[in-house]
């Protein structure tokens, strides 16, 4: 019974202090530093399999984020579980899960749609290259 409680007093103990580390500036600071590089890969992931899916960049095009990630989001799977797996590691299981479909997915479209700016304008120039099947205007003749 007394290791028991010993065990319970440790087992509080040490997650008072995993929670009161965590919200220091320091430990903020070090999850930031753990968790940002898992952030930005799951997002690089997204934003060049979108860029590279015609699909994709048609829902991305019209606003249509969650779709567009949809479409492609299996590939991406392994950076989005990493991601989870940290944030279940730092903050209990199944904060991962709902920090992606909560907070990192509310931030994925602008995130994208920064990314994939130059993809998504659509760009219009004038050639001055006639078109292939446009008729030739004959030449007229020079007066002497």
């Amino acid at each position: 019974m007394m290791k028991a409680l010993l065990y319970g007093l440790a087992c509080t103990l040490a997650a008072t202090a995993t929670v009161a580390a965590r919200d220091t500036p320091r430990g903020a600071e070090q999850r930031r530093v753990l968790l940002a590089p898992l952030e930005r890969a799951a997002t690089d992931c997204f934003a060049e399999t979108i860029g590279n899916n015609p699909a994709a960049l048609a829902h991305a095009r019209a606003g249509r984020w969650y779709e567009a990630a949809g479409v492609i989001g299996f590939l991406c799977r392994p950076e989005v579980d990493a991601m989870a797996r940290a944030h279940d590691r730092l903050d209990g299981r199944g904060a991962g899960g709902r920090y992606f479909t909560g907070a990192y997915v509310r931030h994925l479209g602008q995130e994208l749609a920064q990314r994939l700016e130059p993809q998504l304008t659509t760009k219009t120039w004038a050639n001055a290259e006639p078109r292939s099947d446009a008729e030739v205007a004959p030449i007229p003749a020079s007066a002497p």
